[in-house]
């Protein structure tokens, strides 16, 4: 006999207009909104590196955490994507609610704190539609970013010139995503579709190991915001496609990876720690840092908000690559 399972049709869905929500669109970047000040060693080579990509036709992933979204610097990620500098964005399972949400009411972000109390956090009417597009895009045989960015694009969304997930549909540029069952409020809701959930964010997941594919010889590889889905989908994606380039007679290795995240670290970051070190669990380091560029590639770490970081790096490719 099964164990017993929570009845989801008891749950009460409200609607988004009664939530108090942390962020407005009002006050996302512009293209031209003043960039703010940063200095740090690496921000120059990474740089490089992705203008030197874009200019000899070489992918460049990025890989990023919800909380890229909430910095309010979409429209500068979606300049990157329509001059096709970046070639393929990876979001965990939160970072496309936060750009349905922002494209259908121009605001996203519930505070936790309040709402998880009284048991309404994550339940909400609208944002539940998620799933309805999700089951959609498994019949279809789409992945999760691909069929939610198409109900963007071709829905009716005031926003929508906000959305990641929409403008990679229409540049055909990917932007996939990958999923934790049970991660994401969408997973609460009476209407969730865990066969589609995992059918189309398993798509999402071989878009990117043919992504990644086609590192060798100058790709990059951008992880921001991301300390356990970004290294761990881009372990086993780049596994898979080493395994085949093998047999091939092929490497894939000459690469760089770069990791934008608050942590201050110290020493050696091209070393692995020891596992008496706590920080050896800090997947970014080993795993982006030192293990998968073992073997002809490099790597960069750069701290600081993503507010911060990401405007500046974008500034400063795009001078790179605009001769300024």
């Amino acid at each position: 006999m099964p164990f017993p399972r929570f009845d989801r049709n008891k749950l009460i869905l409200k609607p988004l207009a009664e939530r108090k929500h942390d962020l407005d669109h009002a006050n996302f970047y512009q293209l031209n909104s003043p960039i703010p000040e940063y200095q740090h060693v690496n921000l120059e080579p990474v740089s490089a590196r992705i203008a030197n990509a874009h200019r000899n036709g070489k992918p460049v992933i990025l890989i990023m955490g919800a909380h890229v979204i909430r910095a309010g610097v979409g429209r500068m990620l979606i300049e990157l994507m329509r001059r096709k500098i970046i070639t393929h964005v990876a979001m965990n399972g939160a970072g496309p609610i936060h750009d349905y949400e922002l494209a259908l009411i121009g605001k996203t972000t519930e505070s936790v704190a309040r709402y998880i109390r009284s048991g309404e956090f994550g339940l909400w009417q609208e944002t539940s539609e998620i799933n309805s597009h999700i089951v959609k895009a498994a019949k279809d045989g789409l992945g999760l970013g691909e069929g939610l960015g198409r109900a963007i694009a071709e829905g009716d969304f005031p926003h929508k010139e906000l959305s990641v997930l929409a403008a990679g549909y229409k540049l055909r540029v990917p932007v996939t995503s990958h999923i934790g069952v049970g991660y994401d409020i969408i997973h609460e809701h009476p209407n969730a579709d865990g066969a589609a959930l995992g059918a189309t964010s398993y798509a999402d997941f071989l878009v990117m190991a043919e992504s990644v594919t086609k590192l060798e010889d100058g790709g990059v590889v951008l992880v921001m915001g991301s300390s356990v889905m970004g290294p761990e989908v881009f372990l086993k994606a780049l596994s898979m496609a080493r395994n085949v380039a093998h047999q091939e007679g092929k490497t894939i290795k000459s690469f760089t990876t770069a990791v934008f995240d608050l942590m201050e670290l110290s020493g050696d970051l091209h070393q692995e720690l020891p596992k008496t070190d706590p920080r050896y669990y800090f997947r970014p380091w080993k795993t982006l840092l030192v293990r998968t560029v073992a073997d002809g590639g490099e790597s960069f770490y750069l701290s600081g908000d993503h507010k911060v970081t990401f405007p500046n790096l974008y500034a400063r490719v795009l001078a790179k690559l605009d001769g300024k």
